[in-house]
C-alpha cells in the first residue's frame, strides 16, 4: 500500500509539473489585453513598462520559473482586471466557504438519500413486482434524461413561486446568505442529481453481487436475506462508489456553475467563467491550476480510500491500479 501511494504521488506530482507548464505556456500566447484594466487608454510605452514590471517581457523558462518559485510559497499572484491589485488567494478565500457549505450539504443529503434509494431498489428486484424498482427507476430515468438546467429551473420556480414554496414555506428565490430558507432550494437542486447517481450505481452493483455464487451459497445455507443485505451485498457493492467520494468532496469546492448562477450565490461556480469573459489571466491561471490539483487529489484519495475500506485490494499488482 504504502509502495503505491508513493507511486502514484510521484506519478500525481509529474502530471501537475506537465498542466502547469502547458497551461503557463499557452496563456502566454493569449492577447496581452488580459494583464490590463484599462488596455485601450493606453499608450505603447505604458503598456511596456507594465508588462516589464509583471516579468511577461523575461523568457518563457524565466516566467516559469519564478511561477513555481510563487506557487511553493503560496502566492498565485492578483487579478489584474477581475479586482484589480487584489491578491487571487484573497478573492478565493471569500467565495470558497460558501461554495464549501452548499456542496457539503448537497453531498450529504445526496448520501442519506440516494444510498437508501439504491438499496430499496436493489432488494426490491427480488420481489414479486419490483415497485420500488420501478418507481426509483423512474426517477433516475427523469433526472438522467432531463437536462440539468430544465429541473434546475423547475425546482426554483415550484419551490418560490408556487403557493405551499411561497406562502406557506416562504422560500426566497435568490441566495442570501443571512436568510438559512435560501439555502433549501440551492441544496436541493445541488443535490438531485447526485441522488440519483448514487442510487443508479449502487442498485446496480448491489443487483451484480446478488447474482455471485457466495450469496447464493448464504441463502442455500439459510442466512437472513437481511443480514446478506447489509453484511455482505451492500458493503462489497458499496465499495466502487467509494472512489467518487473525496473527488465530489474536493470539488464542492470550486462550486457549480449554473447553480449558483442560477440563485445568483456569491462562490465559486462562476468565477472562471468571469475570469475568461473579462480576460484576467492571471486570474484564469490560478482557477485552472486549483481544478487540475482537485482533480489528481480526488483520483489518488479515492483510490486509497478504496483501499483503506476493502483491505482485500492490493494494489501491488500491475491490474490494481489506475
Amino acid at each position: 500500500m504504502a509502495k503505491y501511494i508513493t507511486k502514484r504521488v510521484l506519478r500525481s506530482l509529474v502530471t501537475m509539473f506537465i498542466i502547469i507548464t502547458v497551461l503557463f505556456a499557452l496563456l502566454r500566447l493569449m492577447p496581452i489585453e488580459g494583464y490590463f484594466e484599462n488596455y485601450d487608454k493606453m499608450s505603447a510605452t505604458q503598456v511596456q513598462v507594465k508588462l516589464q514590471s509583471l516579468g511577461l517581457t523575461d523568457s518563457l523558462p524565466k516566467q516559469l520559473l519564478r511561477f513555481y518559485k510563487q506557487i511553493f510559497h503560496g502566492d498565485l499572484g492578483e487579478s489584474n482586471v477581475y479586482r484589480k491589485g487584489v491578491a487571487i488567494t484573497e478573492i478565493i478565500a471569500e467565495k470558497i466557504p460558501i461554495s464549501l457549505k452548499l456542496g457539503l450539504i448537497s453531498l450529504a443529503i445526496a448520501l442519506a438519500v440516494g444510498l437508501p434509494l439504491g438499496v430499496l431498489m436493489a432488494r426490491s428486484t427480488r420481489t414479486r413486482f419490483k415497485i420500488g424498482d420501478r418507481l426509483g427507476t423512474v426517477f433516475i430515468v427523469l433526472v438522467q434524461a432531463m437536462p440539468s438546467a430544465v429541473y434546475h429551473i423547475l425546482i426554483q420556480f415550484a419551490g418560490s413561486q408556487t403557493y405551499i414554496g411561497k406562502e406557506i414555506l416562504g422560500l426566497p428565490m435568490l441566495f442570501d446568505a443571512s436568510n438559512p430558507k435560501s439555502y433549501i432550494l440551492p441544496v436541493i437542486s445541488l443535490s438531485i442529481g447526485n441522488i440519483a447517481y448514487y442510487a443508479m450505481w449502487l442498485r446496480r452493483y448491489m443487483v451484480d453481487e446478488s447474482n455471485k455464487d457466495y450469496i447464493r451459497l448464504a441463502r442455500a445455507k439459510g442466512v437472513p436475506n437481511s443480514k446478506i443485505s447489509f453484511r455482505h451485498v451492500f458493503r462489497n457493492a458499496f465499495v466502487p462508489l467509494v472512489q467518487y467520494i473525496p473527488n465530489s468532496i474536493l470539488f464542492t469546492l470550486m462550486g457549480s456553475l449554473y447553480v449558483e448562477s442560477l440563485y445568483s450565490v456569491p462562490g465559486m461556480g462562476g468565477l472562471l467563467v468571469t475570469a475568461i469573459k473579462r480576460q484576467d489571466n492571471t486570474l484564469v491561471q490560478a482557477l485552472v491550476l486549483i481544478y487540475a490539483v482537485i482533480s489528481i487529489l480526488g483520483l489518488l484519495f479515492g483510490d486509497i480510500l478504496m483501499g483503506i475500506v476493502d483491505p482485500r485490494i492490493s494494489f501491488a499488482k500491475k491490474e490494481g491500479s489506475r
